[in-house]
């Protein structure tokens, strides 16, 4: 099931491409404490790989693959050998920047949420904070992951996480992106994807590195490859080149019926002297199976609580029209005329809501009852006459609403003269008549 891309179509018979990666006689040796070589991981590769080229690295467990990505990276240094990246030393600050990793294994911090992750790495990077907001929502749309964007990493499966993963390798922009068993953990959905995602970015511009031992995976999308076995390069070169199988040929037509596949085979046996090996029916892969019935299952609107199909490729990542920093100009010029129009916008005045009084209850305002008058017939002081606008909204009493203030106690404020019951009223001491009545029962001589 090979998918061929325009890339693909003569793009490695000119030697005049610019070279992202080139290594020549690259051997790395590991040692021991004493300086004794234990293990030649890599012996002597030789390959390159050119701008806007997909590059696949294939080969068994202990074939030397990680080895040679880490001293890309810069994080292993080379034994013997040339390794340039960008025109520079691997090690190079200024190379790192321009390149996404995404590990074998996803290593994240699991109490931070997928939005707080995209956006640490993006600080890591230097970008702005308006930059880092609009790729966070642009990459995890594009995973599918804007659903749970706020749950904890923690949280998530491999296969979510392995998403995520790739999200982050992409933040940056990065001109050379490095995919180490990318669709690793992944379900078909997923899968499919990833390769789809990996495809469109490559018609876009870039570079990328891959690494699976999911050969078909590679088959589908890779430009170029090399197979590595015991470090060293056992073959190299096309898709095509590797994969034709020069001792067979394949005819493809409509369904024949038994007598004309019978007048077939006498044909090849008159003219070349050759039968028909095999005549069977084609099948469908099961990867389009699964995702047949998925479809059907989505248009019947079954939610899933996990992972949601990946939308449209971020827009910083299309290579086209794009300005400093991977921006669209026209999108930036959008949004500060967007935001131009808000701080222009007239603001009405906020109104502060009155509490409502009863209609029944006497010297009710229109505006609502005043606390401060309520507070005065109780205290039997003077009312104040400070407005109620003229009280700061912090400072003012908070006042309960109509249906529980009590209505027999407005009213035996306001009877007669407005004085308060006189049994408890307090004498000239400042004591009550009850404080009064039990000092005497106390001490006998309280009236003293």
């Amino acid at each position: 099931m090979a998918v061929s891309t325009g890339a693909s179509q003569g793009a490695f018979d000119s030697g005049s491409r610019e070279r992202i990666v080139e290594a020549s006689g690259l051997t790395k040796t590991f040692s021991d404490f004493w300086l004794r070589a234990t293990a030649r991981a890599v012996d002597g590769i030789d390959f390159h790989i050119d701008r806007h080229e997909i590059f696949g690295l294939l080969g068994p467990n202990g074939s030397g693959k990680s080895t040679t990505i880490k001293m890309i990276l810069g994080l292993l240094r080379r034994t013997h050998g040339r390794l340039v990246v960008f025109g520079r030393d691997p090690s190079d600050v200024a190379v790192k920047k321009k390149i996404g990793y995404l590990p074998e294994e996803t290593y994240l911090y699991r109490f931070l949420n997928p939005t707080e992750t995209l956006d640490y790495y993006g600080k890591l990077f230097g970008l702005d904070r308006r930059t880092r907001r609009r790729r966070t929502e642009e990459l995890l749309e594009m995973v599918g992951l804007t659903q749970v964007a706020h749950r904890a990493s923690g949280e998530f499966s491999k296969g979510m996480a392995r998403r995520l993963g790739l999200a982050q390798a992409l933040v940056n922009d990065p001109e050379l992106l490095i995919l180490d068993e990318p669709t690793s953990g992944l379900d078909p959905i997923g899968t499919r994807q990833v390769k789809d995602l990996i495809l469109e970015l490559g018609r876009r511009g870039k570079t990328i590195l891959l690494t699976s031992h999911l050969l078909a995976d590679v088959e589908d999308v890779c430009d170029r490859m090399v197979i590595l076995y015991g470090g060293r390069i056992r073959a190299a070169g096309t898709g095509q080149e590797l994969l034709a199988d020069s001792q067979h040929t394949v005819l493809r037509a409509p369904r024949l019926d038994e007598a004309t596949i019978r007048a077939v085979d006498e044909t090849l046996h008159r003219v070349q002297g050759v039968g028909l090996e095999r005549v069977e029916a084609p099948r469908q892969t099961l990867e389009q199976l699964f995702l047949d019935i998925v479809e059907k299952a989505r248009a019947e609107q079954i939610a899933t609580s996990g992972a949601q199909s990946g939308g449209r490729i971020a827009s910083f990542l299309q290579g086209d029209a794009t300005g400093a920093g991977g921006e669209r100009p026209a999108q930036d010029a959008a949004e500060g005329r967007r935001m131009l129009e808000e701080l222009t916008k007239p603001t009405e005045p906020q109104r502060v809501a009155q509490p409502v009084v009863p209609r029944g209850t006497p010297n009710a305002s229109p505006q609502g009852a005043d606390a401060g008058v309520l507070d005065a017939l109780v205290s039997g002081e003077a009312p104040s006459t400070t407005p109620v606008a003229s009280v700061r909204k912090s400072d003012a009493p908070s006042v309960r609403q109509a249906a529980d203030l009590d209505q027999s106690v407005i009213d035996a404020l306001l009877k007669n003269d407005g004085a308060p019951d006189a049994s408890r009223a307090p004498n000239a001491l400042g004591r009550t008549d009850d404080a009064a009545r039990h000092t005497k029962r106390g001490g006998g001589e309280g009236s003293a």
